[in-house]
């Protein structure tokens, strides 16, 4: 849609007005991505650098040439084009400070004949999670960790259950506090159970509580922890390891509200959210006997994967910075190139537990403020040191040696950018950006 200059301005300066009724940062735009006009929450969080309007919206927030969905992420843009309805995602923005997660959601605004003619774009960002290094919370920014983030933001503000699956390691707990809280429960306890070390009569009275006399030992009342967890969030770790015995009465737990403690009679109200994890193959479980089938379908309202470290190479250093930054604060550590070049190439069976303990290691054993390979456990190793050489003993940067890396791989995945940068561990976006730069070097 064309207009007029005048036209333009008038138009800018009205809507301009109806968006500054809103908190978060809010651009009007045009079928093709312009910005027509901002709010002053927007122009003060992206327009410190020159104005934002009429640039499409991806320059702007992005930093980019091309739409979101050219550059590895969803475009809530084009999907509320082509579904005629509001759509949100999870984005990656620039802002002065660098780059962080941003909920964006897109509605459409039609005109009297039903034709979207703009689209409303709001942007709240999120403190689930940060895409730099921070002392604490998750850290992330690939693809895979991305997709995992998005779940938890739309499922944190509501009360459904959710069950976390994943390999050992990968951060369930962190995800599970992070869920809580972003919940209106963030007020009240956050509760984690870990299930695999309680027995059938120990994992009753831990979960339920019991009374004065109803067992040999049993001295006193003891509040369980559904109790604890009034008005807060209980985490049962390792569901997968419940004795089959009990499963019933957690099922009655969720399905009643109620429970007693052991050696009660007067049922009490429960009131807590439920977040539960395993590594284990709960349909496997379903299918052999172990594990109930109507509690499976009772905890699985909403599921989600979270990703191995060996899927998110793209976070590997983010995750390393973090680490470092929580286990020796009073230090300013790092690694060297070959020791970062070891932990790239290293599998992490234990997922990201593992990385922390490898760290944690060298950190007792590195005397300076430098990682190097000698420090690492022997398991990181067994591939030989990661030289930064490609001709002879030539000595070039970590840089250079990637811009020449890069160079040679684009030969084989020349028109497959998606498996390229899975091979990489990149986003598409990220890689996109890297082939861009060399394409500027380029005569």
């Amino acid at each position: 849609m064309s207009l007029p200059l005048h036209d333009q301005t008038s138009m800018s300066a009205e809507f301009t007005t109806l968006l500054d009724a809103i908190e978060d940062p809010a651009v009007l735009l045009s079928r093709d991505y312009r910005i027509l006009a901002a709010n002053q929450a927007y122009q003060d969080r992206y327009g410190s650098a020159k104005p934002v309007l009429n640039r499409r919206c991806h320059e702007v927030s992005h930093d980019c040439t091309v739409p979101c969905d050219q550059a590895g992420e969803s475009c809530p843009l084009k999907k509320s084009l082509e579904s005629g309805q509001p759509q949100r995602a999870l984005h990656v923005h620039h802002l002065p400070e660098g780059e962080e997660h941003v909920d964006v959601s897109m509605s459409p605004i039609r005109n009297a004949e039903g034709e979207i003619i703009y689209l409303l774009e709001k942007m709240r960002e999120t403190t689930t999670a940060s895409s730099r290094p921070t002392p604490e919370g998750l850290v992330g920014r690939s693809r895979v960790f991305n997709e995992m983030l998005e779940l938890v933001q739309r499922v944190a503000p509501n009360d459904t259950t959710v069950l976390l699956l994943g390999e050992s390691g990968t951060g369930k707990e962190l995800v599970a506090r992070a869920i809580h809280t972003a919940s209106a429960r963030a007020q009240g306890q956050f509760v984690p159970v870990e299930c695999s070390g309680l027995s059938e009569t120990l994992f009753e009275s831990e979960l339920f509580g019991h009374e004065k006399g109803s067992f040999t030992g049993a001295h006193t009342r003891k509040i369980g922890l559904i109790e604890v967890a009034r008005g807060g969030t209980l985490f049962l770790d390792e569901v997968g390891d419940i004795p089959l015995s009990q499963q019933v009465k957690l099922l009655r737990l969720l399905e009643t509200g109620t429970f007693r403690r052991v050696g009660g009679v007067e049922p009490l109200q429960a009131d807590f959210r439920l977040v539960l994890a395993t590594h284990r193959d709960l349909q496997a479980m379903v299918r052999e006997g172990s594990f109930r089938q109507d509690l499976y379908y009772r905890i699985n309202t909403f599921p989600i994967e979270l990703p191995p470290l060996r899927e998110r190479g793209e976070d590997l250093l983010l995750l390393i910075d973090s680490m470092l930054q929580r286990l020796a604060p009073q230090r300013s550590l790092h690694l060297s190139r070959e020791s970062l070049g070891l932990l790239r190439q290293y599998a992490f069976p234990g997922n990201i537990r593992e990385l922390r303990n490898i760290l944690e290691r060298a950190i007792l054993l590195a005397d300076g403020d430098m990682i190097l390979p000698e420090h690492l456990p022997k398991a990181c190793q067994k591939g030989g040191p990661v030289t930064a050489t490609s001709h002879g003993d030539e000595i070039i940067s970590l840089e250079e040696n990637e811009r020449r890396y890069l160079l040679r791989v684009l030969a084989t995945y020349r028109d497959d950018r998606n498996s390229l940068a899975k091979q990489l561990g990149l986003s598409k976006r990220t890689l996109y950006r890297k082939l861009q730069a060399l394409q500027k070097e380029m005569p």
